[in-house]
């Protein structure tokens, strides 16, 4: 399945029933940076800092996007692109675009059925998505709706635990299983405190007059959800249901995991039968350790520039882990938000890369058509720039020497 050429027409929403409202306010939003401003009005705005902010200063927020500035295209003519195709063989699956779904946590707050929803966009497109294990949709459901969905665990804060999650989620039938290594203790994200928000979710005026002063979001998502599925709780930070998202609790439920050391992935390992990716990882040297005890690929990620602020930006570690580990997919997330980005990751070696953000904003504002829309937008900048620079397929980028450093 490739991406329409240019010139060729498409539905901006394929397949997905909307209504004539919805198509009219999705055919205004021209760009993945669009979905922002529009969630920026529909949420309140303690929810919008959660989804929008990183931690502390911002630094590495910034830098995640700054990273692709350094540099430009060097593009080749007359090349014949009859042929061009935007698909990727990645683990024994052909997916139709380089790109796919990161996880985020609590998606579910900001869009009805937020996992769900971003699940059946992503098999409809045939392209890959993780989901969070700070969801508060059970993985179960997820794996229901879309059963190429890779699941990304928090490993919990205590050894006895992590068996029983392990377990859990083999029995609900992923294939692909993603830890999260960069969160060792809670970051020191002041911007959500500094908004209202909070984990657990504190009642308080401020709170309900933002919930009051959007009352799309109110109705359509927060009171919907309470009355189809009950207060949202932490489903799947343990093999068993985690606290309700207002409980005190829920703060043990992200927890220090400071006690995490490389023979907790080796046992994982073992445990694991499917397909094993670290994400998070930044330096080399952990790269080499993490294909040594035997994962299936790597995600360069500083979190969406999320954790620790002033840590470098992935796109500019990614040439040095590539090089390491030449053989297993290093892929990558943190700052996509253009094709031109998608294509300049890949030219510097990344076999995949996934965006986050974006594709929640789309959710919040329309669903799982507003996912499909962010998709298909991005699908076709992808295959514009790659006609723009001359190149057919995918796998050619990494050896075209389309890139210069500025």
């Amino acid at each position: 399945m490739s991406t329409p050429l240019e010139g060729q027409t498409t539905s901006p929403l394929p397949e997905a029933r909307v209504s004539r409202s919805l198509e009219r306010r999705l055919r205004k939003i021209l760009s993945l940076d669009d979905f922002e401003q529009a969630a920026r009005e529909h949420l309140p705005a303690p929810v919008f800092a959660y989804v929008v902010g990183g931690v502390e200063d911002n630094h590495s927020l910034r830098d995640n996007r700054e990273a692709f500035d350094i540099y430009g295209f060097v593009p080749r003519m007359l090349v014949g692109l009859t042929g061009r195709s935007t698909q990727v063989d990645l683990f024994d699956h052909r997916w139709a675009q380089p790109f796919g779904i990161a996880p985020m946590g609590i998606s579910a707050l900001t869009a009805y059925r937020g996992d769900i929803v971003q699940a059946r966009a992503a098999a409809q497109a045939n392209v890959p998505m993780i989901m969070s294990g700070s969801s508060l949709i059970r993985l179960e459901e997820v794996v229901a709706t879309n059963p190429h969905a890779w699941f990304q665990a928090y490993l919990p804060g205590s050894e006895t635990q992590i068996e029983p999650l392990i377990q859990r989620i083999a029995r609900a039938g992923y294939q692909t299983l993603v830890i999260t290594v960069d969160t060792p203790v809670s970051a020191n994200r002041e911007n959500n405190v500094r908004a209202g928000f909070s984990t657990p979710l504190r009642p308080s005026l401020r709170l309900a007059w933002d919930g009051l002063s959007h009352p799309r979001w109110l109705l359509g998502t927060f009171l919907r959800t309470l009355i189809w599925h009950g207060m949202p709780h932490f489903e799947n930070n343990f093999a068993e249901r985690g606290a309700p998202i207002l409980s005190a609790d829920a703060v043990r439920s992200h927890g220090d995991r400071g006690y995490l050391e490389w023979r907790h992935l080796q046992r994982i390992r073992r445990l694991w039968k499917g397909r094993l990716i670290i994400k998070g990882i930044l330096d080399r040297r952990d790269a080499i350790k993490a294909r040594d005890l035997g994962v299936d690929g790597i995600i360069v990620s500083n979190h969406g520039g999320r954790q620790l602020d002033g840590a470098v930006s992935p796109l500019r570690v990614l040439p040095g882990i590539v090089e390491t580990c030449p053989d297993i997919p290093v892929m990558m997330d943190s700052g996509i938000r253009r094709g031109t980005d998608v294509l300049k990751a890949l030219a510097l070696g990344a076999r995949f890369v996934f965006v986050g953000r974006p594709f929640n904003y789309a959710a919040a504002i329309a669903g799982q058509a507003g996912v499909a829309h962010a998709i298909s937008l991005l699908g076709q900048e992808v295959a514009r720039d790659m006609a723009l620079l001359g190149v057919n397929q995918v796998s050619e980028l990494a050896t075209a020497q389309a890139l210069v450093r500025l």
